[in-house]
């Protein structure tokens, strides 16, 4: 079941949302920027429904630091009809927009079709001999299918996601293990990264995609 992040601080707005996605969809809620960009970075929905006027920073910040590591899709919730209001959203990486008042109908709508645009293809990668498929979990290199556990799977999509960013050690235990670190440190990370290039090939080219930054920690850069 696909998940639905709904980030608005009108708890009786967010409680009627709610109640008109959970048939379909697994909800979680969040009623200000820091709580959404942590469910985000925890919880990884498949779509976020993001408020513009939240109490403690726009909205417009919380969709440019998503946007930093993830393409996930975003649907922006506005009170504000404004043309630029909206070009603004749109060109900070929203991939649609919804003014209030808005009927549940229409927003049922709108989510429908944006979770069906990232089922034909937007969570497929490629790059060179390279094809991954995160939903279907299918991960190939030219004809060669790649077994990956769940880790490598999370590991691969964090490098991927941020392609050509560095990517810091702390961050990527974070995000990979998803909160459960008390018992997690580097050498884990390493090993996982060790174990992932092996799978993607023995070729130089192949393990240099998984590129260390000294000092700092991994990013993915295309050979």
């Amino acid at each position: 079941m696909n998940r639905i992040l709904i980030v608005e601080d009108d708890e009786n707005l967010s409680r009627g949302i709610k109640l008109a996605l959970r048939q379909d969809y697994s909800c979680i809620q969040a009623f200000s920027a820091q709580e959404a960009l942590e469910c985000s970075r925890r919880q990884q929905p498949d779509l976020i429904l993001l408020d513009v006027n939240l109490p403690d920073k726009s909205g417009m910040e919380v969709l440019e630091e998503i946007r930093k590591s993830s393409q996930v899709p975003v649907i922006l919730l506005t009170a504000n009809n404004m043309e630029m209001d909206i070009v603004a959203g749109l060109e900070s990486g929203a991939n649609d927009y919804i003014t209030k008042p808005f009927s549940l109908m229409v927003l049922r709508a709108r989510v429908g079709v944006q979770l069906r645009n990232r089922q034909t293809g937007a969570n497929i990668f490629k790059s060179g001999s390279f094809c991954f498929d995160f939903d279907k979990m299918e991960f190939t290199k030219g004809s060669e299918c790649l077994e990956l556990s769940k880790t490598e799977q999370r590991l691969l999509r964090c490098l991927v996601e941020s392609k050509g960013k560095s990517l810091s050690r702390s961050r990527l235990i974070d995000e990979v293990w998803q909160g459960d670190t008390e018992f997690v440190d580097e050498h884990a990370l390493t090993v996982a990264i060790n174990r992932l290039r092996r799978k993607l090939g023995s070729g130089q080219d192949d393990a240099e995609c998984i590129r260390t930054i000294y000092g700092v920690g991994y990013a993915w850069v295309e050979s």
